[in-house]
């Protein structure tokens, strides 16, 4: 019987998608929940699977298409079985390739595409020998030292041109993806849009790394995940934005809504660009609670497992470019956001205390707000709020 075969249904804030990657060709048999397609969207890419054991008869929406929410993309025969010259080849191909290869899942191929990685020549840890995503990902990674020159051109480049005499130079010009082209546009938003203004602080962050070596292990043994110093700053940002409404809250047009709870954003990085997913009601959580669940995000957020719900809302950002060597930056607002609190890398320097010079672990800190409704005075209080309480833990713990 045929099925139509629909995109998913989008949410509000998401108007249409694009045709990403077919993982089935018309002919092709598929079984019950594989998956056949890859729609992107403006924040995620969303899977489409089979909706039963069967064919795909026909392709709509071909690699590229913009659809809509439900709307037809392909038709699907349920319990047929594939057509001869389709159901030969893949069977010719695997018996060219290795086992491992074989079974490559529909992520591990895209990422093989992507970094122009051979997917055969990778050994698979996944279950029977499958290759995984990370796989991918380890066997795309191995390059050469910086000290060694290298070719300008990139491994997808590389691969698909013949070698270069001396001189030689290639350009490779490529779509941006919808993903990455809304990140620019939001980024512009926040630009031309808001009143942005940034201050700067520093903190000491030697208590808090004595109380990670002291109760470090006990944390993790206790709750099974390590103690970061992620959860420290979402506390401490928490107990801040009480005192601080204006910095928790968001423009409406004329109205000023103030939030009387605290969904931190956490920025995390992926192969797509940076995300940032939600702890909602961050402050009903303890620190094991926004470690596991941060680590949770950043897993996810490297397999493109983030939802859309999971990356909507927010009253308040958080981002750590110290994770890549920064030592200051300035970051942007995510409207309709007032504030974003910027982390950086920890690093040693001489310090004046009570008269004498010692050697302390900083990091500089960045608050960048919107003028419009946050006011110099607040925002340079609520920043200095967020070292006290980092420098001096026990504070977060009695909320003083």
């Amino acid at each position: 019987m045929a099925t139509e075969i629909q995109a998913p249904a989008f949410p509000e804030s998401i108007q249409d998608g694009t045709i990403a990657t077919w993982h089935k060709q018309v002919g092709e048999a598929c079984q019950r929940d594989e998956i056949i397609a890859d729609i992107e969207t403006d924040k995620v890419v969303l899977e489409v699977t089979a909706p039963a054991d069967g064919v795909l008869t026909q392709i709509v929406k071909v690699a590229g298409d913009t659809v809509l929410s439900k709307e037809l993309i392909a038709v699907f025969e349920a319990g047929a079985t594939a057509t001869a010259s389709v159901a030969t080849a893949p069977a010719a191909a695997a018996a060219t390739l290795p086992a491992a290869a074989a079974a490559a899942g529909p992520a591990a191929r895209k990422a093989a595409a992507e970094r122009g990685v051979d997917a055969t020549q990778i050994a698979g840890t996944g279950k029977g020998g499958r290759v995984t995503k990370q796989d991918v990902i380890a066997a795309g990674s191995v390059t050469p030292s910086v000290a060694t020159p290298v070719s300008p051109v990139t491994p997808s480049v590389a691969a698909s041109v013949p070698p270069l005499a001396p001189g030689e130079r290639v350009e490779k010009r490529v779509a941006m993806t919808r993903m990455r082209t809304r990140i620019a546009e939001r980024l512009l938003e926040a630009k031309q849009s808001t009143a942005m203004l940034t201050t700067f602080n520093e903190v000491n962050m030697a208590p808090i790394m004595a109380l990670r070596k002291q109760y470090g292990e006990k944390f993790e043994k206790a709750h099974g995940v390590r103690l970061g110093f992620m959860s420290f700053f979402i506390k401490a940002a928490v107990e801040s934005l009480k005192r601080y409404p204006a910095v928790n809250a968001s423009i409406d047009g004329q109205d000023i809504v103030y939030h009387g709870y605290q969904d931190i954003g956490v920025a995390v990085s992926s192969d797509k660009g940076l995300v940032v997913p939600i702890l909602r009601d961050a402050e009903a959580m303890s620190l094991a609670e926004m470690e596991t669940k941060v680590g949770e995000y950043g897993r996810k957020a490297k397999d493109g497992k983030l939802s859309i719900e999971e990356m909507t809302g927010g009253t308040f950002s958080i981002t750590n470019g110290g994770v890549f060597g920064s030592l200051l930056s300035t970051p942007i607002l995510n409207p309709p956001q007032t504030a974003i609190l910027g982390m950086h890398k920890i690093q040693e320097r001489p310090m004046a205390v009570n008269g004498q010079v010692v050697i302390l672990p900083m990091m500089y800190l960045a608050l960048s707000y919107d003028h419009r409704l946050i006011d110099g005075k607040e925002a340079v209080s609520f920043l200095v709020s967020i070292k006290d309480l980092v420098e001096d833990p026990a504070r977060l713990l009695l909320e003083i």
